[in-house]
């Protein structure tokens, strides 16, 4: 007999909606982004969506509580809350909601924008000035070599990221039997093919020097975190 698990069905949809949620690369997920919480005040009751369209009513939110915002778009917020009958989460419009930070729909909005081009940048394995340390590890991984210098200002260093390739190397072979010339693979070697330094202050990015044979381009920039007030 073959043993298998068998998930609860509640379980399964859980695993499925959660798949669904991130899969979607018009939302950024403030769990990857911030360390800290983010946390808003309800004025007023406003309606639920399981979407970002607004299609599909999952209930109401309760007002006079604070809730934990998930997720953003440049139009809703996903948060997680107390509704007029249980627990609820899901998409807000921003009318709903204020915070210590009297600008918090404009921040929200930047970092959103900001957000939106490292993930791109991420996804395509390149990075920029004004990224912090973390994106560029998403993007490029480990670094081969670290340096980090710590003064009364601060930390700063360098992270280099050196790419190999592998190279074959054959010899020139004669058979005994037919006398024909053949090639036989003799070793194999770890050849530097590029390298990328990247310079850092406190955790951000302030230049980028490459080595490889890049035929023209700019250094890309961004902006750097946004520094949420709340």
């Amino acid at each position: 007999m073959v043993a298998c698990l068998v998930l609860p069905v509640s379980a399964e949809k859980r695993s499925e909606r959660k798949s669904l949620l991130d899969s979607d690369p018009n939302v950024v997920y403030l769990e990857r982004t911030l360390k800290k919480p983010v946390e808003l005040k309800v004025l007023k009751e406003a309606p639920v969506f399981s979407d970002t369209e607004g299609k599909v009513r999952l209930g109401t939110l309760k007002a006079d509580q604070t809730v934990r915002l998930e997720a953003i778009t440049d139009k809703v917020y996903r948060v997680r809350g107390q509704g007029t009958r249980d627990g609820i989460a899901g998409w807000v419009a921003p009318w709903a909601f204020t915070s210590t930070d009297p600008a918090f729909v404009a921040h929200l909005k930047q970092l959103y924008d900001r957000q939106i081009q490292v993930q791109a940048m991420i996804e395509a394995k390149k990075i920029a000035v004004g990224m912090t340390l973390d994106e560029v590890a998403q993007a490029y991984g480990k670094p081969t070599k670290t340096s980090i210098r710590k003064t009364n200002k601060g930390e700063s260093g360098r992270w280099e990221f050196i790419n190999y390739e592998e190279v074959k190397h054959y010899v020139t072979r004669i058979d005994p039997v037919t006398h024909e010339v053949y090639r036989q693979l003799s070793y194999v070697t770890r050849e530097e093919k590029g390298r990328t330094d990247v310079e850092f202050e406190n955790n951000i990015v302030t230049a980028i020097e490459e080595s490889e044979d890049h035929q023209g381009g700019n250094v890309r920039i961004i902006v750097p975190p946004v520094m949420l007030g709340w």
